[in-house]
């Protein structure tokens, strides 16, 4: 506890405090405090007098030669984890003008004031009441307060000070980072670092040596070791095998105290993997392999599969595959599967069983990545043997020597031997061959095979200008299993002769020019021939005989097939003769050699001055006798345009006249005017046409038709014409007359059935009244024979509002009648 030093500042006075608890055998040293505080600390002084502030530093001299006493306060310690039953005894805080009367009295506030912390008032011991732990907090800051107990007037300026925990070692080392997994490469040198692992001490590393903390290996100290301060895990052997043990579990120990005795410590497993090298070749688990395959397995078939084992993993055991002997690489290859990393056996050359039953291969299987740090463990490759055995087969014919082209004489008889082709049966066997053609490669049958020799002979009489080659396929099979078939193409070239004679190219025509002279050129011709001799065309040309003494034109042969005519004499006359026909003959090489006569037309035309041809007589009367294209089809558009027209002008007489004749007839349905409708009410005043109902019929046909007709007749005509311009009447008469329509229909359908241009309407429907059940008296004017003057339509005024209007045309109409008859 710090005291005052309350008269010099070169005083030496100290004290000391004997710390309470653990029995009484725990001493706490005696801590010297000197009156100049040390750097950082805070000085209260206080006057005998009086309280009193000053600066921090040495007590000052007064006037009058008093001195200032002063205390200083510093830091307090306290053990962790006390374990007694009486409260810790920390310190005592003391003001020198406490005379020990209690009439100063002491407090403190801050962490832990009051409940943790606790302080007599009157001798300013402070004790701890609770177990303190530093690694949960490792100091306390605290005020105290000297007042006046009767007062409450600080004597004393609030001073802080620190109660610090005092630590003890009561925290093992942990591993805090684990589980810890680490990794080295097998066969390693001996120290090869693995991982480093790291334990941490909750003690206070500045206080003793709680937290320092060493390593070591409980267990896997065979294999591994660590560095004691560091904590480097490292090989401790040489010989790591993956392939013996791929996984160790290594131990380890931290203690703190540095290892001294009483020391904590705490563990950690640590699992340490082993990784792959390549440092084991492949290994074949057999020595030989033996496989079978048909002989007429086609090429690229898998014979089967081998595979070397590799006691390493991931890409060291990849490897590859190779034929080590000749006889394996010329039959077969080797490929290999990327997968499974098997070696792929595969038919490289066609098998045949007669000529060689069993191949043996050499297989060699080596690593792809050799690690060159391990060469010396010796050759990473294998060999194995593999024994492919070939199965027999019943195999077709085979086709020997496999020769396609033939070649015959166009002018071969029929049964003349074209070639032959022989096939043999490849099995042991030996069984015999028939043979044939395939007829859908000759379908006219223009070649045939003699069934046992394979003799191949001509069917129809060859043409080399029709079709110079023939292409069929031959079949070969054994004679007692038609499904054993092989097949071969054959190709038949026909060779020429000379049987066509050369013809001229074209029908020449040529022109010569009245005043010709002699030796101009006339034309050049040339021969075509269908025949193809082997040496090429070599072609004569002369005359006929009938015109070798032809005064007027001559031939000369050119050497190159071709002859040109020229003129012999001079000046041609066409109104004597304008066309001449040169016959010329024409012979070939061939042997027998074969020729034919062409004709040349010459011509006798006009000419101008410089040798252009004007006019000749053919030509002129072709011209004159022949229209251009453009003027026929001038002609054409203008007859098609008249045959239109004319067409046009007949359609619309022949319209104009029926709508004539269908105004004059006229129809009986086109009479019926549909009036059954109340219409729109009082406001509709346009719904009807009434002039409609009163022009409905006319009765002129019926006035003239009877001429002399009864009274009865007469006079009713003569009402209803005058009724025609009045309003539709009703008088409710039972005994209704429908004489008068009666015989208006049958005039009707007497003019109907005279007329047989008007088609057979046989339906007649009468609207002339409504019924017999209607409360309503019928308005129409077909029933009316009475004059309007008869009627009385006052009671229209009491059908309701929607009557109204028509109450109004009645009674108005009414009264108007009434009014001229007056």
């Amino acid at each position: 506890m710090p005291v005052a030093c309350p008269k010099s500042t070169t005083c030496a006075a100290c004290w000391s405090v004997m710390a309470k608890g653990l029995q009484g055998f725990l001493w706490t040293v005696l801590l010297l405090f000197c009156a100049v505080p040390p750097p950082g600390a805070w000085a209260a002084q206080m006057e005998v007098g009086g309280p009193g502030l000053g600066q921090p530093g040495a007590p000052a001299l007064l006037a009058g030669g008093r001195v200032k006493r002063g205390w200083v306060w510093n830091q307090f310690f306290v053990v962790e984890e006390y374990t007694g039953t009486e409260p810790l005894y920390v310190g005592k805080i003391h003001s020198d003008s406490d005379e020990g009367d209690g009439s100063i009295k002491y407090t403190i506030s801050g962490e832990g004031a009051g409940t943790i912390f606790l302080i007599d008032e009157i001798t300013g011991d402070i004790h701890a009441t609770e177990r303190l732990d530093r690694e949960q907090k490792t100091f306390y800051t605290l005020r105290a307060q000297a007042r006046d107990r009767q007062t409450d007037r600080l004597l004393e300026p609030e001073s802080e000070f620190i109660i610090k925990v005092q630590d003890i070692n009561d925290s093992e080392p942990r591993f805090l980072e684990g589980p810890y997994i680490g990794s080295v490469a097998e066969l390693s040198p001996v120290g090869t670092s693995v991982m480093q692992v790291m334990a941490s001490d909750a003690d206070d590393p500045t206080y003793g040596s709680s937290a320092r903390v060493v390593y070591s290996v409980l267990e896997g100290e065979q294999h591994f070791t660590v560095d004691s301060k560091t904590g480097v895990i490292r090989t401790a052997v040489a010989n790591l095998d993956r392939e013996t043990q791929d996984r160790y579990e290594v131990v380890i120990r931290a203690t703190d105290m540095a290892g001294q005795l009483g020391g904590l410590s705490g563990s950690t497993t640590v699992t340490i993997v082993v990784t792959d090298v390549n440092d084991n070749p492949p290994r074949f688990p057999q020595k030989m392999y033996q496989f079978s395959i048909v002989e007429t397995a086609p090429v690229g078939t898998a014979v089967g599969r081998v595979k070397a084992e590799d006691s390493d993993v991931g890409e060291n055991t990849d490897m590859m595959y190779q034929m080590k002997d000749e006889e394996g690489v010329e039959m077969f290859r080797v490929t290999t599967d990327g997968n499974t990393q098997e070696a792929i056996i595969v038919v490289q050359k066609p098998l045949d069983y007669e000529s060689k039953k069993v191949h043996t291969i050499v297989v060699e299987a080596l690593n792809k990545f050799v690690d060159p740090r391990f060469v010396d463990l010796g050759t990473f490759r294998d060999q194995t043997i593999v024994r492919v055995s070939v199965l027999d087969v019943d195999e077709p014919p085979e086709f020997r020597p496999p020769s396609d082209l033939m070649e015959v004489q166009e002018d071969a008889h029929i049964g003349s031997v074209v070639g032959v082709v022989t096939a043999l049966d490849p099995d042991t066997a030996n069984h015999p061959v028939r043979y044939a053609i395939d007829r859908s490669t000759d379908v006219d049958r223009i070649f045939n095979i003699d069934a046992n020799t394979g003799a191949i002979v001509t069917g129809k009489i060859l043409d080399r200008e029709t079709a110079g080659w023939h292409n069929i396929t031959v079949l070969a099979m054994e004679a007692d299993n038609h499904s054993q078939v092989s097949r071969a193409s054959l190709r038949i070239r026909i060779l020429d002769v000379n049987d066509n004679p050369p013809e001229l190219a074209t029908p020449y025509e040529a022109a010569v020019c009245e005043d010709a002279k002699p030796g101009q050129l006339i034309q050049t011709v040339s021969v075509v021939d269908r025949d193809e001799p082997q040496g090429g065309h070599r072609f004569y040309f002369a005359l006929a005989p009938e015109a070798s003494r032809n005064p007027h034109f001559s031939l000369l042969d050119v050497k190159d097939n071709t002859a040109a005519v020229h003129t012999q004499s001079v000046g041609f006359n066409r109104q004597e003769q304008d066309v001449y026909l040169l016959p010329i003959l024409v012979v070939d090489s061939g042997h027998p050699a074969l020729s034919s006569t062409g004709t040349l037309t010459i011509h006798v035309c006009g000419c101008d001055s410089s040798g252009a041809i004007q006019s000749c007589n053919s030509t002129a009367y072709i011209m004159s006798a022949t229209l251009s294209p453009g003027a026929l089809i001038a002609l054409l558009v203008c007859v098609l345009i008249l045959v239109v027209l004319v067409l046009l002008i007949l359609t619309l007489k022949r319209h104009h006249k029926s709508h004539l004749t269908s105004e004059d007839d006229e129809d009986m349905r086109d009479n019926v005017i549909k009036y059954n409708d109340e219409g729109g009410g009082e406001q509709d005043t346009e719904a009807y046409d009434m002039s409609a109902l009163r022009s409905l019929y006319d009765f002129s046909e019926i006035k003239g038709g009877d001429g002399g007709g009864g009274p009865r007749e007469g006079g009713l005509s003569g009402n209803l014409a005058s009724e025609l311009h009045a309003l539709p009447q009703w008088v409710q008469n039972p005994d209704l007359d429908f004489s008068l329509f009666k015989d208006y229909i049958c005039k009707k359908v007497e003019q109907a059935d005279e007329d047989i241009s008007v088609p057979p309407y046989d339906s007649f429907q009468t609207y002339a009244f409504e019924g017999l059940d209607s409360p309503i008296p019928s308005l129409s004017s077909i029933n009316t024979w009475s004059s309007s003057s008869e009627q009385d339509f006052s009671y229209l005024g009491g059908w309701g509002p929607r009557f109204r209007q028509l109450a109004a045309l009645y009674t108005g109409r009414r009264g108007e009648e009434e009014g001229e008859e007056s």
